[in-house]
């Protein structure tokens, strides 16, 4: 049907070795959307219109039109045929990591003119948080998009010096360096092209869950940060998570803090906000326990929400991930919480008297100061707990298994003295 051929028939050569990546139950698959979608877009079958791939895909305005004319090799006739969509699902999904990223960076340049400057960003960052969020009008960071674009252009470096242009724009190394640091912007540019089903990477926002009376105005963890630290995290992580500890309702207490966290299973969440203004923390993989020197895994990861973005998993360099110290008297075992770095010079450290930290440049994350200064002084104080599938069906099976062990445990009883049945 119209330009569905099978690569034995295709004279393309560019067709004949995207499709070589594909199974032929993949290529089916393909080909059923493509005549769905072109019977859609009323041509006879022939192409899909640009307005039917944005609407199937999810994807609107300037990166809707930037995709579709990658994908449609730049030809401007508003056709996508069976080929086009072939090769460059082949491309982008099935190249080489060099040629993704090369595809994901053309994606950048939004105004077609040959270089990603800082505007194309911009354009960017407002139709992914739009794509995220549209849903829910109330959400905060429609009051305040310019705020929440900007901390994740903050992240970005311009180094590239091109003639006749005043502003400087991002190379190729750039970008690199821009989707290590957010993880979240790499995983949903990189899936455009996939069903959007459920689990798409890139486009999972957590359900941040709170108690009633708790006042939403007062949390610092807002859905496009969740969204931010979610990019290091696996689809099975991106459900909900749930206020375990907020300084404002529970107190500035290291010992409430540890009381309120110690049921939940499953990494947790914990978000700073300083006297400054400055907003960043660290995922625990590991429960909060006391030690006398660092523990942890390499999932542990540190992160800055404001005024920039940015997140630093373990580069490898050493094991000094998490830390968590209580009723110590050495000076050379600090009592608190953190992450990275060394005793007394954490990549984030926050004392056990929660009105003080520090945070220095280190070797475990690759990370700078993730605040104005060394020496911080917090204002608020969070911790989430990431509810996990498995965790809450291990915790549903141990309930039930404690229940219906109980039951068996009564009805013996009961039976020993012969008034089992006498309710029956």
């Amino acid at each position: 049907m119209g330009n569905a051929q099978s690569p034995r028939t295709s004279t393309d050569p560019r067709f004949a070795t995207a499709s070589r990546a594909f199974t032929q139950k993949e290529l089916e698959d393909l080909k059923s959307l493509f005549q769905s979608l072109a019977a859609q877009s009323q041509c006879n079958g022939k192409y899909i219109s640009p307005s039917i791939f944005q609407a199937y895909f999810g994807i609107n305005g300037p990166l809707g039109e930037r995709v579709f004319d990658l994908v449609t090799q730049k030809r401007k006739d508003h056709q996508l045929t069976f080929e086009g969509l072939i090769i460059a699902k082949g491309t982008y999904e099935k190249g080489t990591k060099d040629e993704i990223e090369e595809f994901i960076y053309q994606l950048l340049d939004v105004s077609g003119d040959g270089i990603v400057g800082r505007s194309d960003l911009e354009s960017i960052l407002v139709a992914i948080f739009e794509t995220l969020f549209r849903k829910d009008s109330s959400e905060p960071w429609l009051s305040s998009s310019k705020d929440s674009v900007g901390i994740f252009l903050a992240a970005a470096n311009f180094s590239k010096h091109d003639e006749g242009h005043p502003e400087d724009s991002m190379s190729f190394e750039d970008f690199k360096g821009w989707c290590t640091i957010l993880p979240s912007i790499r995983k949903f540019l990189g899936s455009l092209l996939m069903p959007p089903d459920p689990g798409r990477p890139g486009f999972e926002v957590p359900s941040l869950l709170h108690p009633e009376n708790v006042d939403s105005n007062q949390i610092v963890l807002r859905k496009e940060f969740a969204w931010h630290i979610g990019g290091a995290l696996s689809q099975h992580e991106l459900e909900e998570w749930k206020l375990l500890y907020h300084s404002s309702f529970n107190g500035l207490s290291f010992n409430t803090f540890l009381g309120n966290i110690s049921n939940h299973e499953g990494p947790t969440v914990l978000i700073i906000k300083d006297k400054e203004g400055y907003i960043y923390g660290g995922l625990a993989s590991q429960s909060w326990e006391r030690h006398g020197d660092f523990y942890g895994d390499m999932k542990s990861f540190i992160f800055q929400l404001y005024p920039k973005a940015a997140l630093f998993r373990p580069t490898g360099a050493n094991t000094n991930l998490q830390w968590c110290a209580l009723n110590f008297s050495s000076e050379n075992i600090p009592n608190g919480i953190g992450f990275g770095g060394r005793a007394n010079h954490f990549g984030l450290f926050l004392s056990a008297s929660f009105d003080q930290g520090q945070t220095f440049s280190c070797t475990t994350f690759g990370s700078p100061c993730l605040s104005k200064t060394n020496r911080m002084h917090p204002e608020v104080i969070e911790c989430w707990g990431v509810v996990t599938e498995r965790a809450e069906q291990d915790k549903h099976e141990a309930l039930k298994g404690t229940v219906l062990e109980r039951f068996k445990e009564d009805r013996h009883m009961l039976n020993m003295v012969g008034l089992a049945n006498s309710s029956e």
